[in-house]
């Protein structure tokens, strides 16, 4: 792995947890991985559920995350999802492995009226419309991981350093929506929604079920 590599998925953790409400009673974490977000959620809600397809994930999850986390291996798109449950539904790299409209709807009956819907995907390269943000991208990441790998050697922190469960968690490297087509479909599924380009190579996703539904 390149000395100026840094973990992207980390870095928009604290986004989505501005999307979230201050504190949360239950808590979804779709596509958890290693259980590293799953934990930092744990911190601030009285219960997580966090579910992976991937046996190997869910295995490191379970000896990371603390006792208010339940570790759930299993497909979300067919694992039972309790009816207007949760607080909030979030998800880093996971929902562009998913067909979009249909995991919406389905996440969106599993929120409590009031309750948010937040994640953090890939999107698919959309040149030349995206040209600007995707030469930021490059630039700023050669800058911000000279910038980590300083201050990692300099032992002042981890500075989003990849896990060693990196290389074994599941990555699709062909996102099937671009931000403009997920965005489109988003609309269209639960209205009101917000989605916008990321710099570092992912979209935010946001939607908050209204408190009437």
């Amino acid at each position: 792995m390149r000395a100026l590599d840094w973990d992207h998925n980390a870095f928009y953790q604290r986004a989505l947890l501005r999307k979230l409400p201050r504190r949360c009673h239950r808590v979804l974490d779709v596509g958890c991985g290693a259980g590293t977000f799953a934990a930092r959620l744990a911190e601030g809600a009285d219960h997580v559920d966090a579910i992976d397809v991937s046996p190997v994930m869910i295995g490191h999850a379970e000896e990371r995350v603390p006792e208010n986390v339940t570790c759930v291996l299993g497909d979300v798109m067919r694992h039972p999802l309790p009816e207007a449950h949760y607080d909030a539904i979030v998800s880093i790299t996971a929902l562009h492995h998913l067909p979009l409209r249909e995991a919406l709807l389905r996440l969106s009956r599993s929120l409590r009226p009031g309750g948010v819907l937040a994640a953090v995907a890939l999107p698919r390269s959309d040149l030349p419309r995206e040209l600007p943000v995707e030469l930021a991208g490059a630039v700023g990441h050669r800058l911000l991981g000279a910038g980590f790998a300083g201050l990692r050697a300099a032992d002042r922190g981890e500075w989003y350093r990849h896990e060693p469960t990196h290389d074994a968690m599941p990555v699709n490297l062909d996102p099937p929506l671009t931000t403009r087509e997920a965005r489109r479909i988003a609309s269209e599924t639960l209205p009101g929604s917000h989605v916008r380009r990321l710099v570092f190579w992912r979209y935010l996703l946001h939607w908050q079920r209204p408190e009437s539904a």
